[in-house]
């Protein structure tokens, strides 16, 4: 099975999970949502791979569906409702790092097989999670309020397409300079870190693209009352 297929499937993937989650426990299930994605992200962003012929980093397409869920909260919850699942997401993050990398420095037991593995990844965590900090609370409070601005002028489900494409492309821009400048400039030679933030983005901003039926569809089932908060 190819990367692009895999991709394809991942990306269904975290759509049906979003609505899932919105559908069974309404806007607990997106907060629940996007502390989970933004662990998920900050664990698969170590694996570089090719997608479409590009180089690119696997953790982009669930840490880009977490700006679905953003949108969503703004849309049907209001701008406070979003903010929260921001903090929510920075708490997830803060947690990750702090176990993992007291975990490691415990001595390993003879018959550990762990924490080698362990190692090789979560020592690396902090500068990932500085990236992930800063681009993740820029971007998401840029795209919380960018959204709810474009709502206030431009209401209705006629410019919900609108606001949802545009608040987070540009988010999603500003999240992906910020984020690889920070995790792999002086890591990764310069040809690669700047495919991988091109790459990076254009990924994101398909996502964007794609999930636009699911802020439509999260909109109906608000106004039709089935969900629950």
């Amino acid at each position: 099975m190819t990367n692009e297929i895999l991709w394809l499937i991942m990306l269904a993937s975290n759509f049906l999970w979003i609505l899932v989650a919105y559908r069974l426990f309404g806007k607990i299930g997106l907060y629940a949502w996007i502390s989970i994605a933004v662990i998920i992200a900050n664990l698969q962003v170590f694996k570089i791979v090719k997608l479409f012929g590009m180089t690119a980093s696997l953790g982009n397409i669930v840490y880009a569906t977490s700006f679905l869920a953003t949108d969503i909260l703004a849309e049907n919850h209001g701008k406070r409702a979003a903010g929260k699942a921001v903090g929510m997401g920075f708490i997830a993050l803060t947690t990750l790092t702090l176990f993992m990398n007291l975990a490691i420095l415990f001595e390993p037991s003879t018959i550990d097989s762990a924490n080698d593995s362990m190692k090789s990844l979560f020592q690396l965590l902090p500068r990932i999670a500085l990236a992930s900090f800063a681009a993740y609370g820029i971007s998401q409070v840029h795209d919380v309020w960018l959204f709810s601005i474009l709502k206030r002028r431009h209401p209705g489900a006629k410019w919900l397409w609108i606001r949802n494409n545009l608040s987070t492309m540009v988010s999603q821009l500003i999240d992906s300079l910020i984020f690889c400048s920070i995790a792999f400039l002086g890591l990764v030679p310069m040809v690669e870190f700047w495919e991988i933030t091109f790459t990076t983005y254009i990924l994101k901003w398909l996502v964007a693209v794609a999930d636009t039926p699911m802020i439509y569809l999260a909109r109906h089932w608000y106004s039709q009352g089935k969900i629950s908060n």
